[in-house]
């Protein structure tokens, strides 16, 4: 009984992770690239540079 117990927990633990790493994923993916990246504040990509830095 201890035992499915334990499994039915731990399956509910994986499959909720699995749950909230989507539902993140999406929502950061709506945003754009740029945005929804980590490195937002300290990126050097194309789109973050001052207008006399650009190609």
């Amino acid at each position: 009984m201890l035992t499915l117990l334990l499994n039915i927990l731990l399956g509910a633990c994986i499959f909720g992770y699995t749950a909230y790493a989507l539902i993140r994923f999406v929502k950061r993916s709506k945003k754009g690239k740029c945005a929804a990246c980590e490195l937002e504040e300290t990126c050097e990509h194309e789109t973050s540079l001052p207008r006399h830095l650009k190609p």
